[in-house]
């Protein structure tokens, strides 16, 4: 994610802080210091890490039961609004599903419950309404919070937990697009009448829950939108959605070439090739730009291109190529023919256009483009 720095790696997954929690970190120090002085400022900035820790090990509940159906998580993200664990897909099944969603949860039931009992489960819910006071007991406002992360994750709507498990339930009797739609619905209906709740529910807006709203909407179209390209993805061979007309790079070319070639074309990929039309490694235009700033026009490409990169081949199913580029988070895939060559290569902005195409014609039909087309790759030098 943009705008995050890396402060950890643990188990594989690296955790990133992005740039907007550190200015919440600072806002809620002032707060407290107006409040309370700077002995109330420090301990709502170590209340607000607690809580961020817990928001971090419910996490890391969904990447450790994700790694269990052999999805592994890149990283972690911590916002001012939570945490965002991406992993690399979904599990196959609903169950599996299931107990992915409700891992995190869970993680936050046992905080809350070994919390309660430090405490001598001394706590009641009007409680909550304290917990952004000083005085307040620590352990107490932590427990508190995870009863709050528990209640709101299991909200049935997307990108919350509850969502997810709302979509696992659905699935189980009926198609997985279906049940990602129905889904998807009552989260947009849901963050609607918060977002009219948040902007009437009191004499003065509360920003917070109409953001929340947004956050919710924004979720929910997420997953329909992705649930749509699956359905109409389904049977599609990557030779239908890959690019074949492109500029590559020779094996000796320099960032000049590079430079030239981005300037002509609306390429932002560049293959790397051999002498038989093999593909090397991929430049990017950021690698080239900050290539360029670190030694100049005269560096060869193939000191700072992408090496070892995933590739299919054009009969393979379109949608475990999509499943191969968002797990190996790069730009471009390469598509290869069988004996090695390069023929094609898909790219987020193509198969956007593809989507689209495809949600005009009907289903299933073959673009005139395609009918009779052979698969092969056509790369100006």
């Amino acid at each position: 994610m943009q705008w995050s720095i890396k402060v950890a790696r643990v188990a594989g997954t690296e955790v990133r802080i992005h740039f907007t929690f550190l200015l919440f970190l600072a806002w809620i120090g002032i707060g407290y210091y107006q409040e309370g002085g700077a002995a109330a400022a420090i301990q709502g900035i170590l209340f607000i890490v607690l809580l961020f820790g817990c928001v971090l090990l419910h996490e890391f509940g969904h990447v450790l039961a994700a790694r269990v159906y052999g999805i592994r998580t890149p990283d972690i993200t911590l916002l001012p609004i939570g945490g965002v664990a991406r992993l690399q897909r979904m599990p196959d099944q609903p169950w599996q599903e299931l107990i992915v969603a409700l891992a995190g949860p869970a993680v936050n039931v046992m905080i809350a419950g070994l919390l309660l009992l430090v405490t001598g489960f001394k706590f009641h819910f009007s409680d909550l309404e304290q917990m952004h006071h000083p005085q307040a007991a620590l352990a107490a406002k932590v427990a508190g919070f995870n009863v709050v992360m528990v209640l709101f994750n299991l909200i049935p709507a997307f990108p919350m937990d509850g969502g997810r498990v709302l979509r696992a339930g659905l699935a189980l009797v009926m198609d997985h697009g279906r049940a990602t739609r129905l889904a998807a619905r009552v989260g947009q209906v849901l963050a609607f009448g918060f977002g009219i709740f948040g902007l009437f529910g009191s004499p003065s807006p509360n920003w917070l829950l109409i953001v929340i709203a947004l956050f919710v909407y924004m979720g929910a179209a997420q997953e329909a939108a992705m649930a749509q390209m699956k359905d109409m993805t389904t049977g599609l061979p990557v030779a239908e959605a890959m690019v074949t007309q492109f500029v590559t790079l020779a094996e000796g070319a320099r960032l000049e070439e590079a430079v030239e070639a981005l300037l002509r074309t609306s390429q932002h990929e560049f293959p790397v090739v051999d002498s038989g039309g093999r593909l090397l490694g991929i430049l990017t235009r950021n690698d080239m730009f900050a290539a360029l700033q670190r030694s100049g026009m005269t560096t060869p490409v193939v000191d700072v291109m992408r090496r070892n990169l995933p590739a299919v081949h054009p009969f393979d199913p379109f949608e475990q190529a999509f499943r191969l580029m968002q797990e190996s988070n790069y730009p471009a895939l390469p598509v290869e023919d069988a004996q090695g060559r390069l023929v094609g290569l898909i790219t987020p902005e193509n198969v956007g256009e593809l989507m689209f195409v495809r949600s005009v014609l009907q289903r299933g039909a073959v673009p005139p483009w395609r009918r009779g087309a052979s698969v092969a790759g056509r790369s100006a030098p």
